[in-house]
This record gives structure tokens, C-alpha cells and sequence, in this order.
């Protein structure tokens, strides 16, 4: 017994740091059985107390009950930590493809863009969609087949196309890669257990999100760009009359016979002596009189009770209002300094249940950007109980704050993400200490993901999602059972050709199958690794190998038998003349392994890894685990049939 102690000690720590391993994941299978159970439970009484709940309220409660159970008991979170990751296809979840913007990193990059540039990227950005170029190497080449230098927009003067082609390059690369640390950053913010994040290719990213719950929201948290900017807001007179220069040059577009903009204003209801344009009318006009002397302000409504200029829009007439205000005619009344904005949020609602928003009237360059900000926190107004998230800034950002409001007290200052006005308040005194608040979100949870977003920093260019696709947890259950469906009768299936084949040494390569499987397990919970459909797919393939070892084992062992040796002298020859063909091919299917790992993306990966995973233990169990098991009843004189 003492000549096998080393290695019976071996097999047992194995063993006990497998179980060791997996024990969490039985836990927090035991545990979500229990949350599962209470939720469902709590979902029947409140149903019960109040039929007519809606949807979204009744999930808001049911969040809050298995929140409140998980806070009760750490240990759940700690073994949920701890346990066995299932893939999305197992669990079910969110899978988005991002592709970062090039060419509004571009656009952002360049120095005086000007109305070729625009159209140029335009062009360039139509063609990269059908082309292998990058956007880069496109527009450049657009560029230089109009004679125009790209140091006319990159770089400086003295660097040559092929320098500045190389850096912009560069600059996409890092775009992504930043990207990628940001939204990883957002996610682990976020609480999403076992996310996917990889690139693909150039400029696309993959992110999988087992187990979301809020598909939109996610979709916010993912592609939000965090552009945080405070802007100065023009003053009335000034807005006033930039728009009124924009509605002279409407109504002439309108009587030159422009049909698609007296199709626009078709659906415009509202009277003309609603608003402050209809006081500068010497007599009362009927509505399509006014819709034809006055478009811009049939659309963008005054009150001419106010004190700022903030156009009332509804919400239909958003897209309406940026197509006109992109018309060669009407740009020209614009200054190049400012633009037209609209809120974040609505404002208000009509009487027929359409919401309406604020429209701005902003310089184009903001007077701070985000970038400052290094801590945010969001929280309810003591005063109005309405959620707000308060940021800080650096010292940097402090001083320039306080300049800023200290420069324009009583003038108002938009505070702007992603192009979109939270609030825009007036400034009654110089704000030092760089502390500052953004308002206008709906409820603490849209303010708690504005605060992750503003503590991860802004992307580098925006995200569009090019592919999203939803597993339903039930879905994801059904994987799971199908898998390990397919597992169980692969085992069946090979254990029964085991033991009718080779007897007693079929019955021991058909146990020691088991433990194989249990150490692939353990090792994917131990290294934090994903189980997905092809890992699963990439064990029932392990079973198999493990087989084929035993088989080079066993065929050896009856042919050392059939020479006359003693069972102890075949078990020896048998072990020892098989392992040279059993490392070899194991050898062989491990590197083939590394390679789809390394070249490989998403279920592809996960079935190179189980397989890996896979071909150590099987020469661990073969080779050790039953080589120990034989050895040890030869040694007892037991009799071990091998068919």
C-alpha cells in the first residue's frame, strides 16, 4: 500500500478541491431555488392585492424583494461569485455587436471642418459600409483626388499625407481599445455578472450580458457616448432673432412653391395667436394663413409670457425642425457659432398625449466638457425629493468653473450629455469648489446610471449597435437541459459499450469517466472560466477521447495477456506501450485546441477551452486514476476481465 500512498494522495486532493471547487455553484443552485420560490410566492399576493398593478411596477417590487434577500444573506452573493459561469445561450441574456464611429471620431478629430470636409467624410463613410478600406484610407484618398492636403484638417503643415494617414490609423485603434475599457468599466459598475467583452476585427466590439433584465437600459448604458459639455445659452433678444430670420427664410422657401414643406406643416394644429410671432401680425390670421407667413413659429412654439426664448416642439416635429434647419437657405441665417438643442426630456404633454420639448438656442463650443468631472453621485433633492446626480470636479476643472459662472452671472448655462440638455440653469454667483448637479432624469434608477456613465468616462467616439439578439431565460433553460441531456446520454451511450466490451475494465474506465468530468467542471469554476453550449459540446467530445485512451490501454493490455504475461506484467506492458499513442493524439487535438482559442471568437472559444481542459484530465485520469485502480487490484490477486 505504501508504494501507491503518493499517488492515492494525489487523486484524493484532486478529488477534494474538485467537490471544493463546485460546491458554490450547488449553493447558488439551491439558493436561486429558494429566491425563485419566495419571488414567485410574493408575486402571487401582490397580484392578488392589486390585480390592475402594472408591468413594469410589479417587476420594480419583485426587484426589491430579491434584492432585500440578498442583502439578508451575503453568502448568496459570495457563492454566486464563486460559482460555476454559465455562457449566455445557457443562461440566457443580452449579446450586442458595437461598431465604433469612425468617422465621427473624424469628424471630432479635425481642425476647421468645413462644407467639403462634411460631404467627403459623407462620402467616404457610405462607401467604407460596402468596402474593405477603413474610413481613413477612403476619405484620404477622396481628399487627394480633389487636390486638397489632409494637413488641411490633420496634423500641421509640415507632415505629409502617409504621417497623418499613419496617426489617424492609430487613433482608431485606440478609440476601440478605449471603447472597450469603458464599457467594461460601465458594465462592472452596472452589477452584470460574468460579462463577454472581446473585439472583432477593427472597430467592432462584442458584448455579452448573461442575465440582464433591462435590454434598453442596457442598450443607454452600452452606447451612451457620456459627451458631458456646459454650454452658455443665448440670451431671448439674440434667439429670438435668429429665429425669426429662420422663419422669413422658410416662408420664402414656402412661396417659391417648396410642396414637402407645406406637406410638413399639415399636421401642425396649433393657432397662430399662440404664439409671439402672431403679436408682430397687424390683423388676426387663420392658421394655414399663418403656417404659410410663418412656418418656423407654427412648429416651434413661444410663450409670449415667458422670459427666455425656448421654443416649445412636440415631439413628432423634432426631425422636422433639424430637416429645415440643415437647408442651404436657412443655415446662412445661422451664425457658425451656435446651434438649436433640444432637452433630454419632455417638458410637458398635449391634451392628445404627445410630449413636448424644450428647444435651445446654445454656442457651439462648450465652455467645460466632462473630462473634468471625477466623481459622481446620484441622489434625491433634499428640497423637491426629484433625483439629481452632484459631480466634482479636479482643480483644474474647479478654477475654470468658477471663472465661468463667476463671468456670466444671471446668463444661463446648459448642461449637456450626448448633445441633449438635462437642465439649464441661471447662474446667480461665481460656484467654486468645481461642485456642480445635473437634473431632469425621471426616477434615482435612470440617475444612478447617468452616475455610472459620468464615473467611466466618456467614450472616444460613438457606438452603433449593428447586431442585438435576446435569450430568454427560458430559452437559456432549455439549453441547459438540452446540454446536459446530450452529456448524460453520451455517457450512457459510452459506458454501456464499455462495460460490454471490456468487462471489469470497462466497468472502471466508465467510473473514472465521471471524475474526468468532475475535474473539467471544477477547473472551469476554479479559473472563473464560461460553460456555454459548445463547452458543453466540447466535453461530450472529451468523453469520448477519454474512451479512446482506455481502448489503446485495454487492446495493449490483451494483447501482453494473449503472450502468455502475468495480469501485473500486462497491466505494465499495456500502460507503458500505450502512452506514447495516447500523448501523442491528446498532444496533437491540445494544440489544435490553443489555435481555435487564440484565432477564435465567442462559442468557438468556449468549446476550445472545455476541450483543453478536457484533454488534461482525461491523461490525468487515464494514466494516473486508473492506472492506480488496475495496479492496486493486481496486487490483490483480484481478476480483472478485459472482454
Amino acid at each position: 500500500m505504501k508504494e501507491y500512498r503518493f499517488r492515492i494522495i494525489i487523486i484524493l486532493a484532486a478529488i477534494a478541491l474538485s467537490i471544493y471547487l463546485l460546491y458554490p455553484t450547488f449553493l447558488d443552485y439551491q439558493n436561486s431555488k429558494h429566491i425563485q420560490s419566495v419571488v414567485e410566492q410574493k408575486k402571487q399576493e401582490i397580484l392578488k392585492q392589486n390585480p390592475q398593478i402594472s408591468k413594469s411596477d410589479l417587476e420594480e417590487l419583485l426587484t426589491i424583494v430579491e434584492d432585500s434577500i440578498k442583502q439578508s444573506d451575503p453568502s448568496i452573493v459570495e457563492n454566486r461569485l464563486k460559482r460555476l459561469k454559465l455562457g449566455l445561450d445557457l443562461q440566457g441574456g443580452m449579446r450586442v455587436v458595437l461598431e465604433v464611429n469612425t468617422a465621427k471620431l473624424l469628424e471630432k478629430l479635425a481642425n476647421n471642418p468645413d462644407q467639403v470636409f462634411n460631404s467627403t467624410l459623407a462620402e467616404a463613410k457610405k462607401e467604407a459600409e460596402t468596402s474593405e478600406e477603413s474610413v481613413v484610407e477612403i476619405l484620404a484618398r477622396k481628399l487627394q483626388q480633389k487636390g486638397i492636403r489632409l494637413s488641411r484638417y490633420f496634423g500641421n503643415i509640415r507632415q505629409d499625407d502617409a504621417e497623418i494617414i499613419a496617426q489617424l490609423k492609430k487613433d482608431s485603434e485606440d478609440a476601440v481599445t478605449r471603447a472597450m475599457e469603458i464599457i467594461r468599466n460601465r458594465v462592472d459598475q452596472y452589477g452584470v455578472s460574468e460579462p463577454s467583452i472581446q473585439r472583432q476585427g477593427s472597430r467592432r466590439i462584442i458584448v455579452e450580458l448573461p442575465g440582464i433584465a433591462k435590454e434598453e437600459e442596457a442598450k443607454q448604458l452600452l452606447q451612451g457616448t457620456a459627451l458631458l459639455e456646459f454650454r452658455l445659452v443665448k440670451d431671448p433678444d439674440f434667439t429670438y432673432q435668429i429665429m425669426e430670420r429662420i422663419d422669413k427664410a422658410l416662408a420664402k422657401v414656402l412661396a417659391a412653391g417648396n410642396d414637402s414643406l407645406l406637406a410638413e406643416l399639415s399636421d401642425t394644429t396649433k393657432k397662430a395667436d399662440t404664439t409671439a410671432a402672431a403679436d408682430t401680425t397687424q390683423k388676426q390670421l387663420t392658421e394655414e394663413e399663418f403656417k404659410q407667413q410663418h412656418p418656423f413659429f407654427s412648429v416651434a412654439l413661444l410663450d409670449p409670457q415667458g422670459r427666455s426664448a425656448d421654443a416649445f416642439v412636440k415631439e413628432d416635429d423634432r426631425n422636422k425642425i433639424l430637416r429645415w434647419l440643415s437647408l442651404p437657405e436657412v443655415k446662412k441665417e445661422i451664425p457658425d457659432n451656435v446651434e438649436f438643442v433640444f432637452s433630454a426630456k419632455p417638458v410637458s404633454t398635449t391634451q392628445d398625449g404627445k410630449k413636448v420639448y424644450f428647444m435651445y438656442l446654445v454656442n457651439r463650443q462648450p465652455e467645460l466638457t466632462g473630462g473634468v468631472v471625477t466623481n459622481a453621485v446620484a441622489t434625491l433633492d433634499p428640497n423637491s425629493s426629484a433625483p439629481i446626480v452632484n459631480m466634482e470636479m479636479n482643480s483644474e476643472g474647479a478654477v475654470e468653473w468658477a471663472r465661468i459662472t463667476g463671468a456670466n452671472i444671471g446668463k444661463r448655462i446648459a448642461i449637456m450629455l450626448d448633445g441633449k440638455v438635462f437642465s439649464a440653469p441661471v447662474v446667480r454667483g461665481k460656484i467654486p469648489g468645481g461642485r456642480s448637479q445635473i437634473e431632469g432624469m425621471e426616477n434615482l434608477d435612470e440617475a444612478k446610471l447617468l452616475e455610472i456613465v459620468l464615473k467611466a468616462g466618456a467614450l472616444p467616439a460613438p457606438v452603433d449597435v449593428i447586431e442585438e439578439r435576446i435569450v430568454g431565460p427560458s430559452l437559456g433553460e432549455d439549453s441547459v437541459q438540452g446540454g446536459l441531456n446530450s452529456a448524460l446520454f453520451g455517457y450512457l451511450a459510452v459506458a454501456i459499450f464499455m462495460i460490454i466490451y471490456y468487462r471489469q475494465s470497462g466497468s472502471i474506465a466508465a467510473g473514472v469517466l465521471i471524475l474526468t468530468i468532475l475535474f473539467i467542471l471544477s477547473v472551469l469554476a476554479g479559473f472563473k472560466a464560461t460553460l456555454t453550449l459548445p463547452g458543453i459540446a466540447g466535453i461530450v467530445l472529451t468523453i469520448g477521447m477519454a474512451v479512446d485512451a482506455n481502448v489503446l490501454i485495454f487492446e495493449r493490455m490483451r494483447e501482453e495477456l494473449a503472450t502468455g504475461k502475468t495480469l501485473k506484467a500486462s497491466i505494465d506492458s499495456g500502460f507503458s506501450k500505450a502512452m506514447s499513442a495516447i500523448i501523442d493524439s491528446n498532444i496533437t487535438t491540445f494544440f489544435t485546441g490553443i489555435i481555435l482559442y487564440q484565432f477564435g471568437t465567442g462559442p468557438v472559444q468556449g468549446f476550445a477551452l472545455t476541450l483543453m481542459i478536457g484533454i488534461a484530465s482525461t491523461l490525468f485520469s487515464a494514466l494516473v486514476i486508473s492506472r492506480l485502480i488496475f495496479d492496486y487490484l493486481a496486487s490483490k490477486g483480484a481478476k480483472i476481465s478485459i472482454g
